[in-house]
């Protein structure tokens, strides 16, 4: 009887047994469609044995069954760890390809290649008025087209700008979801720590849900992480820690007051002072960007490639220079503002139209020092009024022999006739010069007094002073009257037209004296600069997206070998369900058997 009884127990364990595992294959196949979630798999061990007897030699066990020693929760750490490093690094060349790209359609316009059009057109402007410069429908032609050339030029770099400031918005919502991941890590950590604490139970569900903010962390930033034997998960950002065993640290954004550009900071790590003056703060930075390579593993994470193509802010062409004003050797380029895709093209695309507007102006209205235009002179003093309104006078050793001046010997003039000759590209925070009264003593001894006209220099503590597609518009004197163009001879065969002036205007297109950047060591015109630019932008796109797309398919190729391990498949989970369901009946017919058996016993003994 009592060996009948023991088979009873052997039975229900086969039934409860079965039933554990119908119980996890529906749940797998319930959550086939459930982002993160990790399959189940139940794994079974013995019961215990009971001894038969006390026999001293041959000693005999009976079993009870088997029962669910584990539900395994299949993960394999290995391959998260390499997912999540892929997964990061596409991030980083993912977000700075679409940056290229988006360079590259705004060169392009949508519509075709305007922005090549216009300095072509301006071109052609210049070889027909060379052709016959005193033609008032050439110089409004050369008027029209400047325009064009400037008002594209203006919206190819607000289109730059524009972009920068959606490439910020993005950072501050990647920003903002990493703070919320911390938070819900830092809940999902107490919550599992609570319900593993008596060792009894996994918290299965909500160990997915974390996992799942891992993985979506990873693609932000550089991630590191470990599990305690709690199964609280601590992680690290960029190497400083983020969530430790009971809370996490926030990260801090630091906002730019004129661009409002964000840097995100660790506020734990900085040292603030004042929040009214920040130049009293230390800030320790998130992200180091000044150097992002495959070789130092550095490249990783969306946000460090948003923060590397959007830049610290808007450039000109003064970002080629260093604050000497010294241009920037290849190395400091390469390793500051050659990083970021889209300062680099607004100061390429800013260093094209300074030196083309400051070269045209330059022919209309020359300039020399003063040395040279009073050669053979002594000059005593000059006089002038700054822009408050007061006089000044710069005399003896204070005269600058490097002063830059108009120059009158070789300059020509609009139909006016009066000097200085008008520009056609006039800065929005002065004129092309400041008018002053000189005082000298000529080569035959004569003391003599005449107008200067002192030229007013850029200077990148003032960019309302300097030739940038922010502060130049056209001439609005050339507007109103297009003749007063400088077209006439001015001196020495006063009123003729002056053809040299428009050979020398056409000429300036086909000068190889052009640099792209300051690693460009291959000069080119104004025609090339177009195509290289453009090239250069190709190029740099193509090595992002190459590597994007192989980054892409090894992050597929883990992802595929961990669905494989986590994965749930609806037909491997409906043949296993099968299986169960026919262990759990033939469980039940077992226990048929044994119930008639033992009925039968006792129906035979009371008889």
């Amino acid at each position: 009887m009592a060996n009948s009884f023991g088979s009873l127990y052997v039975g229900a364990s086969g039934l409860q047994s079965a039933s554990h595992g119908l119980n996890t294959t529906a749940n797998n196949l319930t959550n086939v469609n459930t982002e993160g979630y990790v399959r189940e798999q139940v794994v079974y061990e013995d019961r215990t044995y009971r001894k038969i007897g006390n026999a001293a030699i041959s000693t005999q066990y009976a079993g009870l069954g088997v029962q669910v020693g584990t539900i395994v929760h299949n993960r394999d750490i290995f391959l998260d760890k390499a997912y999540r490093q892929e997964h990061g690094r596409y991030s980083f060349y993912s977000a700075s390809s679409e940056a290229v790209q988006e360079v590259y359609t705004h060169l392009q316009e949508t519509e075709g290649v305007a922005f090549k059009e216009a300095i072509k057109d301006f071109e052609v402007a210049f070889e027909e008025f060379a052709k016959e410069p005193s033609d008032t429908v050439k110089q409004n032609l050369v008027l029209q087209k400047a325009s064009l050339f400037l008002a594209r030029g203006k919206a190819v770099q607000q289109g730059f700008e524009d972009y920068q400031t959606i490439i910020n918005s993005k950072i501050k919502e990647d920003l903002n979801r990493i703070n919320e991941i911390g938070k819900e890590i830092v809940e999902y950590n107490k919550r599992i720590q609570a319900i593993e604490a008596a060792g009894v139970e996994k918290a299965m569900d909500l160990r997915d849900k974390r996992d799942l903010l891992l993985d979506e962390l990873a693609g932000k930033a550089k991630i590191s992480y470990s599990e305690d034997h709690t199964g609280v998960v601590k992680v690290e950002i960029e190497g400083v820690e983020f969530i430790d065993d009971i809370r996490y640290y926030p990260v801090g954004t630091l906002e730019d007051k004129r661009t409002h550009f964000v840097t995100p900071y660790w506020p734990q790590l900085s040292e603030i002072v004042s929040e009214d003056d920040e130049s009293l703060n230390t800030y320790y930075p998130m992200f180091d960007t000044s150097n992002a390579s495959a070789d130092k593993n550095t490249d990783i994470g969306e946000i460090k490639a948003l923060l590397l193509a959007r830049g610290t802010g808007w450039s000109t062409y003064f970002d080629f220079y260093d604050e000497n004003g010294e241009a920037l050797t290849s190395e400091v380029y390469e390793k500051g503002i050659a990083n970021s895709i889209m300062m680099n093209s607004e100061a390429e695309l800013d260093t094209l139209f300074h030196q083309l507007a400051t070269t045209i102006n330059n022919i209309y209205s020359p300039i020399t020092t003063i040395d040279n235009a009073y050669a053979g002179s002594t000059i005593t003093s000059y006089t002038y009024l700054d822009k408050d309104g007061n006089e000044v006078t710069v005399s003896g050793a204070d005269i600058s022999d490097s002063l830059r001046v108009l120059d009158k010997n070789n300059c020509s003039v609009g139909s006016d006739g009066k000097l200085p000759p008008r520009e056609l590209f006039v800065r929005v925070g002065c004129d092309r010069y400041t008018e002053a009264t000189i005082n000298y003593v000529d080569k035959d001894g004569n003391a003599q007094t005449e107008t200067l006209y002192i030229y007013n220099e850029e200077t990148p503590d003032d960019l309302g002073v300097c030739y940038t597609l922010k502060s130049t518009f056209i001439n609005e004197d050339l507007i109103k009257q297009e003749s007063y163009l400088p077209h006439l001879k001015y001196g020495v065969n006063s009123g003729a037209v002056d053809y040299d002036l428009g050979i020398r205007l056409s000429a300036i297109w086909n000068e190889q004296d052009f640099n792209l950047n300051p690693s460009d060591t291959t000069p080119c015109g104004y025609n090339g600069f177009y195509v290289k630019w453009i090239g250069e932008i190709a190029n740099t796109g193509n090595v992002y997206q190459t590597t994007e797309r192989s980054l892409e398919g090894t992050k597929e190729e883990i992802e595929f070998s961990r669905q494989g391990v986590i994965g749930v498949s609806s037909d491997e989970e409906l043949t296993i369900m099968i299986k169960y369901q026919s262990a759990y009946n033939a469980a039940s017919r077992y226990i048929n058997v044994v119930n008639e058996m033992i009925e039968h016993l006792l129906t035979s003994l009371g008889s």
